[in-house]
C-alpha cells in the first residue's frame, strides 16, 4: 500500500473559496483514482492561503487487470455493422471470437487490459483535476493556457511506501511536479524537500505554516480569548469571521488593540460591523460597561516589536473608518429627531419592485396588515402601527447606506431618538428577524407582529407580481420568508387564519400594482365583478377590457366594500400560497422527526391555515403512531378503507350511511358498534377542545374491537343485507378516523 501527497502551491487563494476548493480537490482526485481501478483507505484535504493539499492513505500500488466481453453482430450481418463493432472495440476481425447463439452465430470481443501502476494513474487523474478545477473565478497568466484562481507556482506530487518515495511523472502547462514546497512567505521562504505527509506537515510547522485550517482557527480563538481576558474583556462571538481569518493567514498572530474614547459612544453594532467588514477585526466587549472597547486583529507574521507597528497602522485606518461612521451617526440622529419627513420622501422615491411601487407603498401595506393582525390577536394596535410605519425609514439613512446589514437595527436607534417607546423601537430593530433557520425569533408580541406582517407582505406581494419559486431558483428568498412566517407563528403560538391575512395582503398588493400602471387585474377578477363595481361597461368585450386603475385600487384596499365577500380568485391565490407554506412546514417539521405523510394526513382537516392547530394535530398523531396501538389501529383503518374502496368501485355506489346494529350477526360486530358509539363523541369533544392526546386515547380504544372484527367477520358475505351493513360499518370506521386525520394518507 502507498501514501499519496499532493500540494498545489499558488498565490493567495481567497478565504471564501478555500472550503469548497478543498472538497473539490478531494472529490476530483479520489473519484478519478477509484474510476481508474485504485482503492484507498482514507483521504484528507487541507488548505492555507497559498496551497491546496490532499493526503491519501492506503492507496493500492496498481490497478487490477480488466477482462471485458462484448457481444457483437451476427457473423452474417452486413459488413458495415461488423466494421462498426471493430472500430468500437479496437480489435481486428481475426481477434474476434465466433460463438453459437439462439438465432445463429455471433461475434464476441474479449478485451483484456493490463493493470496500470499508481504513478501513471495519479499523473493522469491530477492533470485532469487541475485543468478542469471548478473555481468560481479563475485567471490566466503569462503565455500559458492554464486557468487557476491565482497564478500556480508549483506542484508537489509524491508516492511513498516502506521502500521509499517516488515522484509522480507529471507536467502541467510547463510546471513539473516535484517533492519540494516552501514555508511562510516571509519567515521561511526557502525550498523544503519532503518525503511523506507526516514529514511535510512537520517541516511546514517548523517553517511557520499551520496546514490545518481548523488548527489555525482554534489558535486564533484561544489567543484572542487570552488577550481579551488579560484586559478584563470578552470577544464578541463571530464564528464566520473566525473561519475567514483562518483562511487569510498561514501563521496566525493575534494582536489586541484599543478603540479611541471618542468612538465608544457609537452603537456597538456599528463598531462591530465597521471593524468586521472593513478590517476583519474581532470585537472585544467590556462586560462591565457593555460597550465594545477593543479589537483583535490577526497578523500573518511575528515581528521584533511584537506587532506594535502593525497595530499602529491598523489604528490609523480604524480611526478614519470610525470617523466616517460617527459622521453618519450624528447626521442620522439629527434627521431622526428634526426632519423625519425627508426620510419618508426618500422612501417614496425608493423602488421596492417595478410592479409593486416604492418602499413607502410597501410600508403602507405592512402597516395595514400589522394593525389587522394586532386587532385579531388582542395586541396593542397603536404600537404595531407605529412600529410598522417606522420600520423601513432607516433604509434612507446614511449609516444603512454604508452598512446595509444594519437595516432594522439602526431603525431601532432612530425610533428611540425620535421619541418612540422601547416596545416600538425594539419592534423596529427586530422586524427583519429571523433571517435564517438558526436566527432567534423576536421576543415581544409587537416585534413578532411587525416581523410577521413584513414577511407575509413580501411573500404575497412578490407572488402577486409573478416572482414565483422555480425549481432551485429563489432570487427573492421566498422560501426563507415562508420559513420565517412559520417559525414566528409556531414560536408565538399565534392563532391566525392565514388565508385571511394572505387575502388582505393580496388585495393591497394588487392595489399597489394598479397604481404603478399594471393592468393585469382584469385577467384575474371575473368580468361580472368588475362590472358590478362599475369598473367596466356592461357591453365591454373581454379583449378590450381595461380597468379604472385608481378606482380598482381604492376598492381593493377597502376589501370591495363591506358587502362584498371574499372572491373566488382570492380564495384560489390564498390556497396556492398556503400550499407553499405547507410545503415549507413539512421541511421544518421533518427536522423535528415528524414525517411528511403525517402532515399530509392532518392538512386535510378543517383549520389547515391555523399552523399552530396543524402542528398540535401532527405532534399528537406522530406520537400515537409510535405506539403499538397506533401501529395496529392504522393497519385496521387502512384495511377498512381498502375493502370499502374496492366494494364501492365494484358496486358503483357509495357506502357511507346506514350501518345498523340490529343487522349485526356476530358478537364482534356488536362489540365494534358499541366501541364506535363510545369513541365517536369522545373524539369529537377532544378535537373540539384541541386536546389531541385525549382524542388519540379515545380512538386507541377501537384497536381491539377492530382487530377482532376483521379476525371473525367476513365483510363480503353472500347475504346482501349483511354485506351492505358491514360495508357501511367500515365507512363508519373510516369516518371516525377522519375526525382526527386522513389515515389513508399515512404510509405503512
Amino acid at each position: 500500500m502507498m501514501d499519496l501527497l499532493i500540494e498545489l502551491f499558488s498565490e493567495e487563494i481567497p478565504a471564501r473559496m478555500q472550503p469548497r476548493a478543498r472538497e473539490d480537490l478531494k472529490r476530483l482526485v479520489t473519484d478519478g483514482l477509484v474510476e481508474a481501478g485504485l482503492t484507498y483507505v482514507s483521504a484528507g484535504a487541507f488548505s492555507t492561503p497559498r496551497r491546496l493539499v490532499l493526503a491519501v492513505e492506503g492507496l493500492t500500488p496498481e490497478s487490477k487487470p480488466v477482462r471485458e466481453e462484448r457481444k457483437g453482430p451476427r457473423t452474417d450481418a452486413p459488413q458495415q455493422a461488423i466494421e462498426g463493432f471493430l472500430r468500437a472495440t479496437g480489435l481486428t476481425l481475426e481477434q474476434l471470437e465466433r460463438r453459437p447463439e439462439k438465432k445463429g452465430e455471433a461475434y464476441f470481443a474479449v478485451i483484456k487490459r493490463p493493470g496500470r501502476g499508481a504513478p501513471e494513474i495519479v499523473a493522469e487523474v491530477l492533470d485532469t483535476a487541475i485543468r478542469n478545477f471548478p473555481w468560481p473565478k479563475s485567471m490566466r497568466w503569462g503565455s500559458g493556457s492554464l486557468r487557476w484562481v491565482r497564478p500556480l507556482h508549483s506542484i508537489l506530487c509524491i508516492l511513498s511506501d516502506a521502500a521509499g518515495t517516488q515522484l509522480v511523472p507529471l507536467t502541467v502547462d510547463g510546471i513539473t511536479a516535484g517533492d519540494t514546497t516552501r514555508g511562510h512567505r516571509f519567515m521561511a521562504p526557502d525550498p523544503i524537500r519532503v518525503s511523506s505527509f507526516d514529514d511535510y506537515a512537520a517541516k511546514l510547522l517548523r517553517a511557520k505554516v499551520m496546514l490545518d485550517p481548523a488548527q489555525r482557527e482554534a489558535a486564533i480563538r484561544q489567543e484572542a480569548a487570552n488577550l481579551a481576558f488579560a484586559r478584563g474583556w470578552e470577544i464578541v462571538p463571530d464564528d464566520g469571521l473566525m473561519t475567514e481569518l483562518a483562511g487569510l493567514v498561514e501563521w496566525p498572530v493575534p494582536l489586541m488593540g484599543v478603540i479611541e474614547d471618542r468612538f465608544l459612544d457609537l452603537p456597538p453594532e456599528v463598531l462591530q460591523t465597521s471593524m468586521r467588514e472593513h478590517q476583519k477585526f474581532l470585537s472585544a466587549r467590556n462586560p462591565k460597561t457593555g460597550r465594545i472597547e477593543g479589537y483583535v486583529t490577526v497578523a500573518n507574521i511575528e515581528t521584533p516589536d511584537h506587532g506594535a507597528t502593525i497595530l499602529h497602522g491598523n489604528q490609523r485606518v480604524l480611526a478614519a473608518r470610525l470617523s466616517d461612521a460617527a459622521f453618519f451617526w450624528e447626521n442620522d440622529l439629527r434627521v431622526a429627531t428634526k426632519d423625519i419627513k425627508s426620510w419618508q420622501d426618500g422612501l417614496a422615491a425608493m423602488t421596492y419592485h417595478r410592479e409593486l411601487g416604492s418602499q413607502l407603498e410597501r410600508t403602507g401595506r405592512v402597516t395595514a396588515l400589522a394593525v389587522e393582525i394586532a386587532n385579531r390577536l388582542g395586541a396593542d394596535a397603536e404600537d404595531a402601527q407605529l412600529a410598522a410605519a417606522f420600520c423601513k425609514l432607516d433604509l434612507v439613512s446614511q449609516m444603512v447606506g454604508e452598512f446595509p446589514e444594519l437595516q432594522g437595527i439602526m431603525g431601532g436607534y432612530y425610533a428611540k431618538a425620535y421619541g418612540l417607546s422601547d416596545v416600538v423601537s425594539k419592534a423596529v430593530a427586530e422586524h427583519y428577524a429571523p433571517k435564517g433557520g438558526s436566527d432567534a425569533v423576536p421576543t415581544s408580541a409587537i416585534s413578532r407582529i411587525v416581523s410577521l406582517s413584513d414577511k407575509v407582505d413580501s411573500l404575497v406581494a412578490l407572488w402577486a407580481a409573478g416572482e414565483r419559486v422555480k425549481g432551485s431558483g429563489d432570487p427573492f428568498a421566498l422560501r426563507r420568508q415562508a420559513l420565517g412566517i412559520i417559525r414566528m407563528i409556531l414560536t408565538s403560538e399565534f392563532r391566525l387564519e392565514l388565508k385571511n391575512a394572505i387575502s388582505i395582503s393580496n388585495r393591497r398588493a394588487w392595489a399597489s400594482m394598479l397604481r404603478t400602471g399594471v393592468k393585469r387585474l382584469n385577467h384575474v377578477l371575473p368580468l361580472s365583478l368588475l362590472r358590478s363595481l362599475n369598473l367596466l361597461a356592461t357591453d365591454t368585450p373581454i379583449e378590450k377590457a381595461e380597468v379604472d386603475a385608481a378606482k380598482a385600487a381604492d376598492l381593493l384596499e377597502k376589501g370591495f366594500g363591506s358587502g362584498v365577500p371574499l372572491q373566488e380568485w382570492e380564495i384560489a391565490v390564498a390556497s396556492e400560497i398556503l400550499a407553499f407554506l405547507h410545503d415549507r412546514l413539512k421541511v421544518h417539521l421533518r427536522d423535528q422527526g415528524i414525517r411528511h405523510d403525517i402532515i399530509d394526513a392532518v392538512l386535510t382537516m378543517p383549520g389547515s391555515d391555523d399552523l399552530v392547530l396543524v402542528v398540535k394535530r401532527a405532534e399528537a398523531l406522530a406520537a400515537f403512531l409510535k405506539t403499538e396501538d397506533g401501529t395496529n389501529l392504522l393497519q385496521g383503518l387502512k384495511r377498512a378503507a381498502n375493502i370499502l374502496a374496492q366494494a364501492e368501485d365494484k358496486d358503483g355506489v357509495e357506502y357511507s350511511f346506514g350501518a345498523d346494529p340490529k343487522y349485526a350477526d356476530t358478537d364482534q360486530e356488536r362489540a365494534l358498534f358499541s366501541a364506535l358509539d363510545a369513541a365517536e363523541p369522545a373524539i369529537r369533544a377532544a378535537v373540539q377542545a384541541e386536546d389531541f392526546p385525549a382524542a388519540m386515547t379515545a380512538i386507541a380504544a377501537l384497536r381491539t374491537p377492530v382487530d377482532a372484527f376483521f379476525e371473525a367477520v367476513q365483510v363480503n358475505s353472500d347475504n346482501a343485507i349483511l354485506r351492505r351493513n358491514r360495508l357501511n360499518l367500515l365507512s363508519r370506521i373510516r369516518e371516525t378516523g377522519r375526525l382526527i386525520a386522513d389515515f389513508g394518507r399515512i404510509e405503512g
